[in-house]
């Protein structure tokens, strides 16, 4: 059996944008992997709403910073065979940071948390693969609009810079916006169609890195 952790935000924990609420667990992106990679694969959804890569959210009713949950998410569910990261959305939000390159380092920053883990019991290192979510776009939503649509062009860099980083860190990379686009009902959340393609386009990278 191999174990794949998914470590995200309300992207991975399937916020649904067109009804409010929570995608069906079968439009999950996360889902369609499983479904996808079959039996011999347990796929561990492990999504937060307004979750950052390495930042505080003050205004949070509950822990936010995914470098601060991170080692204990790991503890958790070890023995892992790959650890999927698809972060760095929530750090372009008014408030935490707004930079594409603020986002890029805290995805370096959990890498690393990573690779440098106690793991323990000889289980060895899992591999990493690096998600570039897919870009924001403007929006006319109350909320979602003043937080996001300064940093549209920020968003718009995030694959270029979550490739290099990947490959500085010997990661495998994958960019979620060449098959999902946002919508612009609320600017950087998926509709059901958007959220299944992420876990298709994903399942020959994953498939690789597995070996199977």
């Amino acid at each position: 059996m191999k174990t794949v952790l998914a470590y995200g935000d309300s992207l991975t924990w399937g916020y649904d944008p067109v009804h409010l609420g929570r995608h069906a667990y079968e439009d999950r992106w996360t889902s369609v992997l499983q479904k996808s990679l079959g039996h011999g694969v347990r796929v561990i959804a492990e999504g937060l709403n307004g979750r950052t890569t390495a930042y505080d959210d003050h205004l949070a009713d509950c822990e936010r910073n995914g470098a601060k949950l991170l080692p204990s998410v790991l503890a958790t569910h070890k023995p892992l065979d790959l650890v999927i990261i698809m972060l760095g959305t929530n750090d372009l939000k008014r408030g935490i940071q707004g930079t594409a390159i603020a986002a890029t380092n805290g995805v370096k920053r959990l890498v690393k948390l990573v690779h440098h883990h106690d793991w323990g019991f000889d289980f060895e290192t899992p591999d990493v693969l690096i998600v570039a979510p897919p870009p924001t776009c403007e929006t006319a939503h109350g909320l979602f609009g003043p937080l996001f649509n300064h940093a549209l062009e920020e968003a718009a860099m995030l694959a270029s810079l979550y490739r290099d980083a990947a490959d500085e860190l010997g990661c495998s990379f994958y960019d979620a916006g060449s098959v999902a686009k946002t919508t612009a009902l609320d600017g950087i959340h998926l509709d059901a169609d958007n959220t299944r393609a992420i876990g298709r386009g994903l399942e020959s990278v994953v498939r690789m890195m597995l070996g199977l």
